[in-house]
């Protein structure tokens, strides 16, 4: 089975937290789950783990999630990389801002756990059991 990996780029530790929670489920499908609590951490991150899958806050402290997305589009290890932008932010230009900077998809707050597991098991291809 080909390891996957998953980071998520939170900067709440709540929210940050319950993420983990809700995707720790994976971790016996042979599934990593790194996490990075700015934009900047989570752009050197995903340049040391290479992830299969990035759930990326949009606003955080430092480097936003757009310019974080913008970044991993730029950088020819990391351009294939899935995006998942996930935001309390519900207007359409946010969700079109997203899509400019090369987001996959656009999740908002509060998260929906079912909706969550049911794009990663998509995503990766990890079916649980």
């Amino acid at each position: 089975m080909e390891k996957k990996t998953i980071l998520i780029a939170e900067d709440q530790p709540d929210s940050r937290q319950l993420l983990e929670d809700i995707l720790e489920r994976f971790q016996p499908y042979g599934v990593s789950i790194h996490s990075a609590a700015d934009g900047k951490e989570a752009l050197n991150k995903a340049r040391q783990v290479h992830p299969d899958l990035i759930l990326l806050d949009v606003m955080m402290p430092g480097m936003s999630g757009y310019e974080v997305c913008e970044q991993v589009r730029e950088d020819p290890d990391l351009k294939d990389t899935y995006i998942i932008m996930v935001s309390a932010k519900i207007q359409p230009e946010d969700r079109r801002q997203a899509a400019m900077v090369g987001a996959d998809e656009y999740v908002t707050k509060p998260y929906d756990m079912a909706l969550i597991i049911e794009r990663v098991q998509s995503v990766l291809g990890v079916n649980l059991i």
